[in-house]
């Protein structure tokens, strides 16, 4: 039976503002420490290793992080789907959609850790990793990608919990990974002397450490959804359903992410320093785009839920509050990495070239801190109707059309550097609000806002 659990917020009754924040600081709180995951990585081999070793930790797990995003993105299906139905009040529902996902991602879990284990040279080479840190790379990429089931276990719970309303448990499942894995990378690194492999071996070590004490707390814990052992297998509507919305959202990312490895490729052809520049840029960025990404997920629980009971009205507002509240955050992380990019670098690395790369990159890329907001609290709407077609069309065209040709029209030309090709991001998402403006435009014509 469905049990009440006072830990889970409503969005479709009291203050619009006040659910959204209660809901989107453990969300970011989640995502920080998941995103301290590599930086902790890229921290302690800056601290042990050399220029090698930061360019190989960089660029895998930027590699990493595009996987980890693509399973996220993918589960988002189940979040948007339970969302609805808790609205709804269909707990029974719920858990049917909880099962699917469980059997759903375990196949999609074999199957990518079967492919990055074989094809961690090739992804490499496709990389343009620099030949001095080649072989590190493609070590770290293996030892990371037979931790991908243990990283999509994680994914899956947040995902039930994030639909239902529950934020706080997450943070505290991810607060775990990120103690482990500061504690083991100063034991796999900085004790062993294990470099990239220390890092790659503390990362999939603290996650299974996290995996094994959500499961256990959430035996103990109440949800209000019902869940039977007969629901742990395929329900074809709830797989249809699922995958019509968390699909195009997770074509979506690859086309984003892989955009970005392009990006990463382009930088690392321009040699060892650029790409090592670019490691640290990359992580301070994956930081700085956390605030747009909590908002983002806070809107789709937020819409979703209030779609399923239909008060469109009330998920409209709370769209707009996302923006208004993101877009402040964001004009003062803007200034944080436009004028502070070469002090927050020094905390990776006190390699003076290594430093000016990377702040070099986040100059460019900084206005993205504030049109980011409004471009992830759109798709966070979008996502949470279940509209996810247009974010899916959004989200290649601005990778395919618009960032990796700018990204390499600026990289050739004539004394570029890093601040050229950072731009590419924020006058791709310029091309995205565009993009979204035009399909709330549609949606108001039809009558569904």
């Amino acid at each position: 039976m469905a049990k009440e659990n006072k830990k889970e917020i409503s969005f479709v009754e009291g203050p619009i503002f006040q659910s959204l924040i209660r809901f989107a600081l453990p969300v970011l709180g989640a995502l920080i420490l998941q995103a301290a995951y590599g930086a902790v990585d890229l921290l302690v081999v800056g601290w042990f290793g050399d220029a090698s070793s930061i360019s190989a930790v960089g660029t895998g797990s930027n590699f990493m992080q595009m996987v980890t995003f693509i399973i996220t993105s993918l589960a988002m299906g189940s979040t948007v789907m339970i969302g609805q139905h808790i609205g709804e009040g269909k707990p029974d529902k719920a858990g049917k959609t909880v099962g699917t996902s469980i059997v759903l991602f375990a196949i999609i879990g074999v199957a990518m850790t079967v492919i990055l284990e074989l094809f961690a040279g090739p992804i490499a080479n496709i990389l343009q990793v620099p030949a001095e840190s080649f072989d590190k790379t493609v070590l770290y990429l293996r030892i990371c990608s037979g931790g991908i089931l243990i990283i999509i276990a994680y994914n899956v719970i947040s995902s039930v919990l994030r639909g239902i309303g529950n934020a706080n448990l997450p943070l505290l499942f991810v607060g775990i990974a990120c103690a482990a894995n500061i504690a083991g990378d100063l034991f796999f690194v900085g004790a062993l002397k294990l470099d990239v492999a220390g890092a790659a071996l503390a990362t999939v070590l603290a996650q299974l450490i996290s995996v094994i004490a959500s499961m256990g707390v959430l035996k103990k814990g109440n949800l209000p959804i019902e869940f039977k052992k007969e629901d742990r297998r395929i329900d074809r509507d709830e797989l249809k359903k699922v995958l019509n919305v968390g699909v195009p959202i997770a074509l979506q990312e690859t086309t984003v992410q892989i955009s970005f490895l392009v990006i990463n490729s382009i930088i690392n052809g321009m040699g060892l320093m650029p790409s090592a520049g670019y490691g640290v840029a990359q992580k301070l960025t994956s930081f700085i785009m956390l605030i747009p990404s909590s908002v983002m997920q806070s809107v789709s629980a937020f819409v979703a839920q209030n779609t399923g009971a239909g008060k469109k009205d009330r998920a409209w507002k709370g769209f707009l509050t996302a923006i208004a509240t993101g877009c402040s955050l964001g004009v003062v992380i803007f200034c944080i990495g436009f004028f502070g990019g070469s002090v927050i670098s020094r905390i990776f690395t006190s390699d003076p070239a290594v430093i000016g790369q990377s702040a070099a990159y986040l100059r460019g890329f900084a206005p993205e801190c504030i049109l980011t907001c409004v471009l992830f609290s759109s798709i966070g709407y979008f996502n949470g109707r279940g509209i996810s077609i247009p974010v899916m069309i959004q989200g290649i065209t601005s990778a395919c059309l618009i960032r990796i040709p700018l990204a390499l029209f600026f990289s050739h030309l004539p004394n570029t550097n890093l601040t050229f090709v950072g731009m590419s991001t924020p006058i791709t998402t310029v091309y995205g609000i565009c993009f979204f403006m035009i399909c709330f435009a549609w949606l108001k014509k039809k009558g569904q806002m």
